[in-house]
């Protein structure tokens, strides 16, 4: 596995100098301030780079024309060997992001990971997610994507399917209170090789607790972390010691709950 990074402000690569013949590869162009003209630019150079597996865009404001970008790579490229795919903070928009899930959704080589953390995608973006790991994707991150109460709803509404493939999947920082809980207690029963949940920041109340307790005593699948910090429904001052023997895989408590007053503080995503 090769390492190719790029470390200036704009995308001006020699296809002839591309590192092509590497047996794969990983290339990161994070935080290099890469516009949807330079995303342009790179989706040419990926098709003379058949070994590349990782691509880290993430903290580039590529916006909604530099995803299409993207997708005309994929089309154009229906081999492609890429698996990992990093678009965290990049400025994109749901109507963008629906398009590049819907265009995943029907590749022959799936990606297994996928970012779009820290985009203000909002609630509209949860059908096209839900497609998204129950036909394909393994480890998918949507971080502080603003999808609240209402955004939570409709993936429980919309999930359906039996996930084969998820194995880990981030929707902390959506504040979704409730509908989060709900959601997981539909979700897990569903994804029987789902062994990460990283539910932390969702303001989830008290009974957020138990309806996730009832969950996991039904469900089948191996899970083993769920982090629950920075929610409301964890007290500091409640003994949860019952809980955490309960639920354990391999000896080790499956919960993950705050150790401190500091990380019990609800996360506040506001400016």
């Amino acid at each position: 596995m090769q390492r190719f990074c790029i470390k200036t402000s704009s995308i001006e690569i020699d296809p002839l100098a591309a590192p092509s013949a590497f047996v794969s590869f990983l290339m990161s162009v994070r935080g290099n301030e890469l516009d949807r003209y330079d995303a342009e630019n790179l989706a040419h150079a990926l098709l003379h780079m058949p070994g590349l597996e990782s691509l880290d865009l993430s903290g580039n404001p590529i916006e909604d024309s530099g995803i299409r970008s993207l997708i005309s790579y994929f089309t154009k490229n229906p081999d492609s060997r890429l698996a990992d795919l990093n678009l965290e903070n990049c400025e994109l928009s749901c109507c963008g992001v629906i398009e590049f899930l819907d265009t995943l959704s029907m590749l022959e080589k799936p990606l297994k990971f996928l970012s779009v953390a820290d985009n203000a995608l909002g609630s509209e973006v949860a059908e096209a997610v839900v497609n998204s790991f129950t036909i394909s994707i393994e480890s998918l991150n949507i971080m502080g994507i603003g999808l609240g109460p209402l955004g939570f709803l409709a993936l429980g509404r919309k999930l359906e399917k039996v996930s084969k493939k998820l194995l880990s999947i981030n929707i902390s920082k959506n504040r979704g209170g409730l509908e989060t809980a709900r959601f997981l207690s539909k979700l897990i029963p569903l994804a029987p090789k789902l062994i990460s949940i990283d539910a932390s920041y969702n303001l989830m109340p008290p009974e957020a607790l138990l309806m996730l307790c009832d969950s996991l005593r039904t469900a089948k699948g191996d899970l083993k972390r769920l982090d629950m910090t920075g929610n409301s429904c964890i007290s500091h001052e409640a003994d949860h010691s019952s809980l955490l023997h309960e639920f354990q895989h391999n000896g080790e408590p499956i919960f993950v709950l705050p150790s401190s007053s500091v990380s019990h503080v609800p996360y506040d995503d506001d400016p």
